[in-house]
């Protein structure tokens, strides 16, 4: 899961990011408003944002509409001291999914979160497919023509991202961090690299990994 924690309460910040780690996901946080205006104004593939409306230099619900322009889908959790009916009117009629008033207890904060992930990718089965390419979700095996693929590990998270993201692309940026996270290898075009090994292992298929100039790459049927 790919989570976006918008909250400048360090102490805070801190103990949810604990919280959500604990779930192996992946989380980028920021602290200031102009600077999560400025990440969102670019479409990113996220499952869940949870934003305080009580950030320096742009408030939350100027973050909540960068974010509304594109991106209809991803549900946002607001964290906020501000208690009025007026408020929650606001952020909800901007395009919240829902509303925690602070202080909270974090039992109620995981419960909320866990509520909106399942709400944004219901689970109908536990596997991902895409012509003759399948990842079994909890274990993160792939499967190739109906045989298993083994792939090393850095291989296996890159084809394994590129499949979770179907038909969509995913930019350079995105996919090494997704994939790699502090796992990044070195080099500059280590990521060419292993895209290529991935290309000559799907030769053959009904599936192949191709390059959107300038903008990433996808995962698409032959």
């Amino acid at each position: 899961m790919a989570l976006l924690l918008i909250e400048d309460d360090v102490l805070l910040a801190q103990t949810l990011e604990t919280l959500l780690r604990d779930h192996d996901d992946r989380l980028e946080i920021m602290t200031r408003g102009d600077h999560a205006c400025d990440y969102l104004a670019t479409p990113r593939q996220l499952d869940l944002v949870i934003l305080d409306l009580n950030l320096p230099h742009r408030s939350g619900l100027e973050v909540l509409t960068t974010l509304r322009r594109h991106d209809h889908q991803t549900p946002v959790l607001i964290l906020t001291a501000r208690a009025s009916i007026e408020d929650r009117v606001a952020g909800l009629d901007l395009g919240a999914d829902d509303y925690l008033t602070k202080p909270f207890s974090l039992d109620e904060f995981e419960a909320r979160v866990r509520a909106l992930l399942r709400r944004a990718r219901p689970v109908v089965n536990d596997t991902l497919t895409l012509g003759q390419l399948m990842l079994h979700v909890p274990t993160q095996r792939l499967e190739l023509n109906q045989t298993p693929l083994s792939l090393p590990g850095r291989e296996q998270r890159l084809l394994a991202c590129l499949l979770r993201h179907g038909e969509q692309v995913i930019s350079r940026a995105d996919l090494m961090r997704e994939a790699f996270g502090g796992d990044a290898p070195p080099g500059d075009n280590a990521l060419e690299v292993y895209v290529h090994r991935l290309r000559r292992r799907l030769e053959g298929s009904d599936v192949r990994i191709r390059t959107v100039r300038g903008l990433g790459y996808r995962l698409e049927p032959i």
